[in-house]
C-alpha cells in the first residue's frame, strides 16, 4: 500500500469539504454511504472502496479521474490482491452480462415511453393564453420539495426532544431501500413520484442518488386499483395503468427487474385506498418486499391516513412533505412568469410579466394572508395565473381564492379566447359547478377519490331533468366528456375512471353539493374522520350564518360526548372560524370557550395537537404580553414547529422580551427558517445572552456569530474540525455535544477558553478525555458513551465540582473512579454502575446535591447517611416496579431539605418521603405518564413546609390542605 499516496487522497477529499461546507451528515446522506464508509473514508487504515472514491467525487463535486489515479496508486497490487477498478469493473461486465437482449430492448422502449409521459408537468392556469401552456417540461419546472423527518436526540428538553431534521427530497431519500412520504393535498407529492420517474428513466438524477441511475421505474397510482378491488402483481404493473407496450414486454421481464433490485417501485396516494383496503395494501407490499426484497420503495399519502410508523415494521423511514418557504415560493414564481415570458409574442408583454412578477414576489413577501395560501405548488400556481388574469389584484382567502380559481377555469377562459363549443357543448360557470358538484359529493360521500365513467354519466344523468338547457345540448356521455375537456378539474386516468385532478377542488365542490343538499347533519357526523376536515371547514364557508352556526354547534355537542374526538373536533371548529364570515357571537364565543382548553399551548402534549391543525393556529395564539409564564415556551415550540413566514412573523412579536426563557425557547427549535433570516430578524434585536443555543446546522452555527452567545448544544454530526473553529468558542462557558458518531477527542476544547459546563450526550466515537486537560470545568455530564472510555484525564480536573454519569465505564464500584473527592453535585443513572451497587459513594463527603434512582437509594442508604452537608437529592426511577418496596429500611435523613422524584406512578405513598425526609422544605413530584395519581396530603404535616411542584398528574389529592402559593401544578388546569 502507498502511503503517500492515500494520504494525497485524504487531503483531496479534505479540502473539498472544507470548501463545499459541508458537515459529515450531511455529506453521508448527499453520497448515499454509510456513516462508517465515510468517516473511514476520511481517517481510516484502510484504502476505500473504489465505489465510495466515485460517491463522494460525487457529492463532492470532484473530477473522479484524479481521485481514482490515487486510489489505484494507494491499493497493493500483488498475485494475492485483485485490484479494486478491476473487481468492480468485473462485477459491471458480469450484471450486464446477465440481461437478456429482449429485455434490453424492450426496456429501451419502456424508458422513452416513460419520458414522453412523465416529461411534462401539468399546471393549471399556467397561461390563460394558450392550451400548450398548461404544461411544462418536468426538468425544468421540478421544484425540490423539503422532506422533515422526526430524530429523537440525547439530553434534549422533553417538549423538544422529537426535533425534526429537514432536508431536500433528493437529499433525505438518498441512501433509503424504502420511505413513505406524507404531505398535504397539492403539496407535490405525485409531481416528486414523477420527477423520480422522469430523472431514473433519462439518467438525469442528481449525485445524491446516483444508485438509481439504472433503476427501472413503475408508477403505480393506487386510485386507479382502489375501485377494482385488485392491487397488481408485478406482471400486471404496466398494464394496470394504462401503458400501451405493455403487451410487449417480454415474458418474466418484471420478475427478473424486481428480482435484480433495479425496480423503483413509486406507489402514489396510499391516503386514495378506502380505509378499510389499507390494511390489505401493506399485506400487498408486504408480500411484494417478502419476494423483491431488493426493490427501491416509495409510497405516497396524506398525513393522517394511517398512523404514524404504519409501515415502520417493513423498514420505512417516514418523511413528511414541508410547506413552500418564501424560498421555494419565489423560485416558483420566477419559474411560472419565465415560462410564461417565453411564449409571449411581443416585447412590451414580456416586460408587463416582469412587472407582474415583481409586483407578486412583494405582495407574498409582505401580505400574510396571501403568505397562507401559497404553501403548496397548486396554490401557487393558481395565485400566479390569478394575479396575472385579475392584472394585478389578487383575491384574500381560501374560500375567495378557490371561487375565483374555477370562474377562470370554468368559464372565463375559453370566452375571453373565444372558444366556443368545441365538443358541441356549452355550459356557463353554474351549470358547470353544479354537476361538478355532484360527482364530487359522490366521491366524498362514497369514500372514494375516483368514479367509474358510467356512474359519473349516471349522476349527471340523474341532473339533467332539472337542468333543460343543459340536457338539451348533448347525452350524458358528451356533457361529461365537455367537462372533461373544458374544466381543468376534471381527468381520465384510466380509460374507464374519472376523478379530480386535486382533491382540494373535490372538497370545496362537495361541501358546497352538501350544504345545498342539506346535509349538515351528516357532514358534522363525519368531522371525526381526517379525510372530511377540509369538506367540513369548506360546508362552514359556503353555509348561510344560521346553516353555519348550527353547523358548528353539531360540532360541538359531538366534542362534548365523543371524547375520543373531543380534541380533533374542537379544534377543527376553531380553524371553521376563519371561514365563519357571519355567525353568531354566542356560537363564537363558545368555539372560542371550549378552544380554550388548548390554547395557548401548556404542554408537549397540546403543542402536538395544535401543530397537527396547522398554520391556521397562528392566527389563533395570542400576543406575548398575553401569555403566562408557563405558555412561553409552548406557544413559542408550536409556531417553530409550524414554521413558514407566517410563524417567522409571529415570533418577531417576541423581540425586546429579553426574559431568560423567552431567550432559551426562542433557540431551542429554529431548524426550519432559514439561519441567516431568523437570526437577523428574531434574535438579534434581543439583547441576550443566549445561554443554550440549539444548533443542528452548520448554517445556524455560522449565523450566530454576531449574538451575545455564551451557551451552545451541537446535536448532529459535526467534526471536530467545525466545533474547533466555532467563531463563538471564546465566549461560551457551557457546551453540549450530543448524537455525534464523529467526535473522537477533545483537544479543540482549548478553543474554547471560558467553558466551565461541558455535556456529552451520545458520542460512542470518543475515545478519550485527554483534551479535558486544558480546562477549568466545573461541570461536566457523560451520557451513553463507549464503555472503554478512558476518563483518566478526570484526575486532573481539581476545578470539577458538579457530575453526571450516565454511562457504563470499566471500573468496579465509585472507589476506584479518577475523580478528586471535593465534589459538591453527583448525578448517577441507574445503569451507570448497574443497579445493584453504588459503593464508593461515601468518599465525597462534601455532596450538597445527588441524584440516583430509588433503588439505589433504599439499598445502599449507608453510603449517604454521613453526607452531612447534602440538602438536595433527587430520586429517579421511580416507577420502577417496587420502587419504594424497601423504603420503611430507610432512617430518617434530617439534613436533607428539597427532595425531587422523577417518573412517578399510583404506586407511590408521599407518607414515606415525609417519614424519610422529616425536614422537607420543597418537593417536585414528576408522574411517569398521562393518568397518574397523587395524594399529598401527607405533607401537610411537615412543620415549615414551603413548596410543592406537581408535573403531569391527571388526578391530586389533599390539595386542599394548602394555600395556591405553596403549590405548582403543571400544565396548570385550565379550569382555573
Amino acid at each position: 500500500m502507498s502511503d503517500e499516496a492515500l494520504e494525497e487522497l485524504r487531503d483531496h477529499l479534505h479540502k473539498a469539504k472544507l470548501k463545499s461546507r459541508l458537515n459529515m451528515t450531511a455529506l453521508t446522506r448527499r453520497s448515499g454511504l454509510g456513516r462508517t464508509t465515510v468517516s473511514q473514508a476520511f481517517s481510516g487504515r484502510t484504502v476505500p472502496s473504489e465505489a465510495t472514491i466515485i460517491a463522494l467525487a460525487a457529492a463532492l463535486n470532484l473530477e473522479t479521474g484524479p481521485l481514482l489515479e490515487l486510489h489505484r496508486r494507494s491499493l497493493r497490487v500483488d498475485g494475492n490482491v485483485e485490484p479494486e477498478r478491476a473487481r468492480s469493473a468485473r462485477s459491471v461486465r458480469s450484471q450486464n452480462a446477465g440481461l437478456r437482449n429482449e429485455d434490453v430492448e424492450f426496456e429501451t422502449r419502456y424508458k422513452a415511453y416513460l419520458a414522453e409521459r412523465h416529461g411534462q408537468l401539468t399546471v393549471v392556469g399556467l397561461d390563460l393564453r394558450g392550451p400548450a401552456q398548461a404544461y411544462w417540461p418536468l426538468d425544468a419546472a421540478y421544484l425540490s420539495l423539503e422532506l422533515a423527518e422526526q430524530d429523537h436526540l440525547w439530553g434534549v428538553a422533553s417538549h423538544n426532544s422529537a426535533q425534526q431534521r429537514v432536508e431536500r427530497a433528493e437529499i433525505a431519500l438518498a441512501g433509503h431501500q424504502k420511505a413513505l412520504v406524507r404531505g398535504l393535498a397539492g403539496s407535490g407529492k405525485t409531481t416528486l413520484l414523477q420527477w423520480l420517474t422522469y430523472a431514473t428513466t433519462t439518467g438525469n438524477v442528481p449525485a445524491t442518488l446516483s444508485e438509481l441511475r439504472s433503476s427501472i421505474a413503475f408508477f403505480l397510482p393506487l386510485r386507479t386499483f382502489s375501485r377494482r378491488g385488485d392491487l397488481p402483481q408485478p406482471e400486471q404493473f404496466l398494464n394496470s395503468v394504462g401503458c400501451p407496450i405493455s403487451s410487449a414486454q417480454p415474458q418474466g421481464w418484471a420478475d427478473r427487474v424486481l428480482a435484480s433490485g433495479r425496480a423503483l417501485i413509486l406507489v402514489d396516494g396510499l391516503d386514495e385506498v378506502p380505509a378499510k383496503l389499507r390494511e390489505r395494501t401493506s399485506t400487498w407490499l408486504r408480500e411484494l418486499l417478502s419476494a423483491y426484497g431488493r426493490s427501491r420503495v416509495i409510497v405516497t399519502t396524506r398525513p393522517n391516513a394511517v398512523p404514524n410508523s404504519w409501515l415502520q415494521q417493513l423498514g420505512f423511514r417516514e418523511l413528511t412533505v414541508r410547506p413552500m418557504t418564501r424560498t421555494d415560493v419565489g423560485v416558483f414564481v420566477t419559474r411560472w412568469h419565465s415560462a410564461a415570458k417565453a411564449s409571449a409574442s411581443n416585447e412590451e408583454l414580456r416586460a408587463h410579466l416582469d412587472t407582474l412578477e415583481t409586483q407578486l414576489r412583494d405582495k407574498v413577501r409582505a401580505k400574510r394572508d396571501l403568505a397562507l395560501l401559497t404553501t403548496t405548488p397548486l396554490l401557487c400556481a393558481l395565485v400566479c395565473a390569478l394575479h396575472r388574469d385579475r392584472r394585478g389584484q389578487l383575491p384574500n382567502d381560501r374560500v375567495e381564492l378557490y371561487s375565483a380559481a374555477l370562474s377562470m377555469l370554468l368559464f372565463r377562459r375559453d370566452q375571453e379566447r373565444e372558444v366556443i363549443a368545441p365538443e358541441g357543448v356549452m355550459l356557463n360557470e353554474k351549470e358547470s359547478i353544479q354537476l361538478l358538484q355532484k360527482l364530487a359529493y359522490w366521491l366524498i360521500r362514497n369514500g372514494q377519490t375516483e368514479l367509474s365513467k358510467d356512474t359519473a354519466e349516471d349522476l349527471i344523468e340523474q341532473a339533467l331533468p332539472g337542468m333543460p338547457d343543459v340536457a338539451s345540448q348533448g347525452t350524458p356521455n358528451e356533457i361529461l366528456r365537455h367537462l372533461v375537456s373544458r374544466t381543468g378539474l376534471l381527468r381520465v386516468p384510466t380509460e374507464d375512471t374519472v376523478d379530480f385532478v386535486h382533491r382540494t377542488f373535490q372538497d370545496f365542490l362537495g361541501a358546497k353539493a352538501a350544504v345545498e343538499s342539506y346535509d349538515l347533519p351528516y357532514i358534522a357526523n363525519q368531522a371525526h374522520d381526517e379525510q372530511w376536515q377540509d369538506v367540513v371547514r369548506m360546508a362552514v364557508a359556503h353555509a348561510r350564518p344560521d346553516e353555519r352556526a348550527k353547523l358548528l354547534a353539531a360540532l360541538l355537542r359531538r366534542a362534548d360526548c365523543e371524547e375520543e374526538f373531543t380534541t380533533r373536533i374542537r379544534l377543527l371548529a376553531l380553524a371553521c372560524l376563519q371561514h365563519a364570515t357571519e355567525l353568531s357571537a354566542s356560537i363564537r364565543s363558545k368555539v372560542q370557550e371550549e378552544a380554550d382548553s388548548l390554547l395557548p399551548p401548556r404542554s408537549a402534549e397540546e403543542v402536538q395537537a395544535l401543530v397537527q391543525v396547522g398554520p391556521v393556529v397562528l392566527d389563533l395564539l395570542p400576543p406575548p404580553d398575553r401569555l403566562m409564564p408557563d405558555e412561553v415556551e409552548p406557544t413559542i415550540a408550536t409556531a417553530q414547529r409550524i414554521g413558514g413566514d407566517a410563524a417567522l412573523a409571529y415570533l418577531k412579536y417576541f423581540n425586546g422580551l429579553n426574559d431568560p426563557a423567552v431567550l432559551d425557547a426562542l433557540t431551542q427549535d429554529w431548524a426550519r427558517f432559514d439561519a441567516q433570516e431568523y437570526v437577523a430578524e428574531v434574535l438579534a434585536p434581543m439583547r441576550g445572552p443566549f445561554t443554550l443555543v440549539l444548533v443542528e446546522e452548520q448554517q445556524q452555527a455560522e449565523a450566530i456569530a454576531s449574538l451575545n452567545v455564551t451557551g451552545m448544544f451541537y446535536a448532529g454530526d459535526f467534526e471536530t474540525t467545525e466545533l474547533a473553529t466555532q467563531k463563538k468558542a471564546r465566549s461560551i462557558a457551557d457546551l453540549a455535544v450530543s448524537s455525534n458518531d464523529f467526535v473522537y477527542h477533545l483537544d479543540w476544547l482549548g478553543n474554547y477558553r471560558r467553558l466551565a459546563e461541558l455535556r456529552l450526550y451520545g458520542c460512542p466515537q470518543l475515545a478519550n478525555l485527554d483534551g479535558i486537560k486544558t480546562t477549568s470545568l466545573t461541570h461536566l455530564t457523560l451520557e451513553g458513551l463507549h464503555p472503554d472510555l478512558n476518563i483518566a484525564p478526570l484526575r486532573l480536573l481539581t476545578s470539577l465540582k458538579s457530575l453526571e454519569l450516565e454511562t457504563e465505564l470499566g471500573y468496579r464500584d465509585l472507589s476506584e473512579l479518577p475523580i478528586h473527592n471535593g465534589l459538591h453535585s453527583l448525578s448517577l443513572g441507574a445503569h451507570a454502575f448497574g443497579a445493584e451497587s453504588i459503593e464508593g459513594l461515601s468518599r465525597w463527603t462534601g455532596l450538597k446535591s445527588l441524584s440516583l434512582s430509588v433503588e439505589q437509594f433504599s439499598h445502599h442508604f449507608v453510603e449517604i447517611l454521613d453526607m452531612s452537608q447534602l440538602r438536595s437529592l433527587v430520586l429517579t426511577d421511580a416507577a420502577a416496579p417496587y420502587a419504594f418496596e424497601d423504603m420503611s429500611e430507610v432512617p430518617a435523613f434530617r439534613q436533607v431539605n428539597h427532595v425531587t422524584v422523577l417518573a412517578v406512578n399510583n404506586a407511590l405513598d408521599v407518607a414515606d418521603i415525609v417519614r424519610v425526609f422529616p425536614s422537607l422544605h420543597y418537593i417536585r413530584l414528576v408522574a411517569a405518564g398521562t393518568g397518574a395519581e397523587i395524594d399529598i396530603s401527607p405533607l401537610s404535616k411537615l412543620a415549615g413546609f414551603q413548596r410543592i411542584s406537581l408535573q403531569g398528574f391527571s388526578i391530586i389529592h389533599g390539595a386542599h390542605l394548602f394555600t395556591p402559593e405553596v403549590i405548582t401544578v403543571s400544565p396548570r388546569s385550565r379550569a382555573h
